[in-house]
């Protein structure tokens, strides 16, 4: 399991990189903020999903993001019920062998000033069998300093028409 573990720590840092050369950023920009000084704070959750004989009767595990950094999972194969929202809709992820999905969380999207956002999603449940996930966790440390890097700051002005789209986006919002 470590070995399997250090190589999906290896995918985050890669993915870090080229996060950072897409956003302008030194390479090793996020790996550093990540890192602080006893390196990035990894842990890997393996969850099952039981079959439900009644699908509709539940809502699986609730929409949410996650509030770290980059989000490596292991997909079940054989059973559906992972689904990202984007666009404005759900959208299934197939089961698949050997494919890992990335997700993004809040902390990157702070680090990245919201150019990266955190990956609302959600687990349906499933009538037909028994669903397994395996989560790992590419967080910055504990002791890490967390704000947007600055290259991705705006100056000390805004666009009014930047705040006019920010307004109408979230007026009526709960």
């Amino acid at each position: 399991m470590q070995d399997y573990v250090d190589q999906l720590i290896k995918l985050a840092e890669k993915l870090s990189e080229l996060m950072c050369e897409n956003l302008g950023l030194d390479k090793s920009c996020i790996k550093e903020i990540f890192s602080g000084e006893n390196g990035p704070s990894v842990g890997t959750k393996v969850e099952k999903y039981p079959r439900c004989p009644n699908p509709e009767l539940v809502k699986g595990l609730r929409e949410h993001t996650h509030a770290g950094g980059i989000i490596l999972m292991l997909h079940d194969d054989e059973v559906p019920g992972l689904q990202f929202y984007k666009d404005g809709r759900w959208v299934e992820i197939p089961p698949s062998k050997n494919n890992i999905f990335v997700n993004t969380g809040e902390l990157l999207e702070v680090l990245t000033n919201g150019r990266y956002k955190g990956c609302l999603h959600r687990v349906m449940a499933d009538e037909y069998g028994s669903r397994l996930s395996i989560a790992t966790f590419y967080n910055t440390a504990g002791d890490a300093t967390i704000s947007p890097a600055p290259k991705l700051l705006y100056p000390n002005r805004f666009r009014f028409q930047d705040c006019l789209k920010l307004y109408a986006a979230t007026k009526f919002e709960d």
